[in-house]
């Protein structure tokens, strides 16, 4: 295993950000509870901490703090935003209520670069976010860094290597953050810089084949890029062991199922099961209009068919596979007096069901979203697959509104199959974040030729984003769109009309359901 930076998350809604900033220094981050004792990070062997924001003030009776012995057990520390703060409070300093708050865009100057700010212009753009403040320094350390509101904006103890900012380096907004955070790893830290693809995949090949021995494993294919790069991770390492299927739930892709089956089954040589599912689907559906009733019951169905898929398979599977991904866990898991509130919960996430008698292996369990495309296009998978947009698991059946039937899905699925094709078309498919038509169940008046209708609605949902914890509705060109909406409105029987969704998130999420 390579070297770790311990992230502490002390309740910023930024700390996944942080950590995955350290991953893409090539240094190997992972994030742990604000209170782990420090005893288990230096067991861990953790080659330096830093410690994230968070919403609260130091003084606050809900506060969330550290172990205090972090900053005896010899590694250096990096202190962000709320993370100083506590440096402070704990090390001897002062922090009082700022009277002008700093949010936003503000002007670091840098008085002493130290090894923190080694190589940066004297002066650069910040990102701010706080109310309080450092007002006195603790013994040892000196300030090297001011902004507008604060005199210790940036300091250092270089004799114990501890280190702190009081904005954050690891948003895109604030100039040359990657390379303090990079100055902080490799400079100060001396972590080697051994996080790479290919030590990643050997190191998990390895893991795969000592865990799995001579067993079988079964994994749940739906042709999007998390499942797509567990099952050729797998197959690299276990080849005829794995077992993929593939459940038809009625709710694909206009194609998907037969694209599937090409790639997986043709294409890999992957011991791939297609099961058709959907009349099963859709009669469980039918009249569901609650998009959370809809979401359970497409989950339990699933797991019901998965389960009857296990005995058609010859020599019984002791594995299931599952490409959980690291924010899946992350987001899953709640933690007694954890700042940060419950996000979601993943229908990967949390085990199985003890009937099914599966242990459980998740080969990108330590893995961002951008690491997994990078470990598929290292394995060989198509640019199609790597660089898919994201497909919520519950299919189509999310993005049509009130009912579904046979009919809605199908004309859901028809305008959605031109959209993605105009969006290849013109390129725009590979530069947003993800695009696609949601079934509106409104009829609205139109005009062919001489001939009256009453037709349903499509709506085009096309955003930008870069994580998918924030996006907004992605400017495409006019005549692009013009012919996004001609092409449905002519092509597509039942649909009437054409529009647009323009709402950010937040406060609008990006799926509609």
């Amino acid at each position: 295993m390579p070297q770790t930076i311990a992230v502490l998350d002390f309740g910023s809604q930024l700390t996944q950000v942080i950590a995955r900033r350290i991953r893409e220094c090539q240094v190997y981050s992972k994030i742990y509870h604000y209170a782990t004792p420090a005893a288990q990070l230096k067991a861990d062997g953790v080659v330096g901490i830093i410690l994230s924001g968070g919403p609260q003030s130091v003084y606050a009776k809900t506060a969330p703090h550290p172990d205090v012995a972090i900053f005896k057990i010899g590694v250096p520390i990096l202190g962000i935003c709320y993370g100083v703060q506590l440096m402070g409070h704990f090390l001897g300093g002062k922090v009082a209520h700022s009277k002008a708050r700093e949010y936003g865009l503000g002007q670091l100057t840098i008085r002493k670069p130290g090894k923190l700010f080694a190589g940066l212009p004297r002066t650069l753009k910040i990102w701010n976010s706080h109310g309080d403040k450092l007002t006195a320094l603790p013994p040892g350390f000196v300030a090297t860094a001011v902004s507008d509101n604060s005199a210790f904006s940036g300091i250092e103890d270089k004799k114990r290597g501890f280190y702190g900012i009081q904005f954050h380096p690891e948003v895109f907004h604030t100039e040359r953050g990657v390379d303090m955070i990079r100055n902080f790893l490799v400079g100060i830290c001396g972590a080697a810089q051994d996080w790479t693809t290919k030590d990643f995949i050997a190191h998990s090949v390895a893991d795969i084949r000592a865990k799995v021995g001579k067993g079988r494993v079964l994994l749940g294919l739906s042709g999007g890029v998390d499942s797509s790069v567990a099952a050729a991770l797998l197959h690299k390492a276990i080849g005829k062991q794995l077992t993929c299927v593939f459940v038809d739930n009625g709710l694909l892709r206009k194609g998907e199922r037969e694209y599937v089956e090409a790639l997986y089954k043709r294409n890999f040589k992957i011991d791939l099961r297609v099961v058709d599912a959907s009349s099963l689907f859709l009669r469980r559906l039918k009249g569901i209009t609650d998009p959370e009733q809809k979401r359970k019951i497409i989950g339990r169905t699933f797991v019901e068919v998965f389960e009857q898929s296990l005995k058609s398979i010859k020599g019984r599977a002791e594995f299931l596979g599952q490409g959980t991904l690291y924010p899946d866990v992350i987001e899953s898991v709640s933690i007694a007096g954890n700042p940060a509130s419950l996000i979601k919960t993943h229908h990967n996430v949390g085990g199985l069901p003890a009937r099914m008698k599966l242990k459980l292996i998740e080969p990108l369990r330590e893995l961002f979203k951008d690491e997994v495309r990078h470990v598929g296009a290292a394995l060989g998978l198509p640019k199609e697959v790597v660089w898919r947009q994201p497909f919520p698991g519950p299919g189509l059946g999310v993005r049509v509104m009130g009912s579904i039937t046979a009919e809605n899905l199908e004309i859901l699925r028809n305008a959605d199959a031109v959209l993605q094709e105009e969006m290849m078309a013109s390129g725009y498919y590979w530069k947003v974040w993800q695009s696609f038509a949601v079934f509106l169940p409104v009829k609205t008046v139109g005009v062919f030729g001489d001939e009256r209708t009453y037709d349903f609605v499509i709506a085009l949902r096309i955003v930008e984003s870069i994580d998918a914890m924030t996006a907004d509705w992605a400017k495409l060109p006019h005549d692009l769109l013009q012919k996004i909406s001609s092409r449905i409105t002519n092509e597509v029987r039942g649909v009437s009309r054409v529009v647009l969704d323009i709402s950010s998130k937040p406060p609008a999420t990006i799926e509609w359901e």
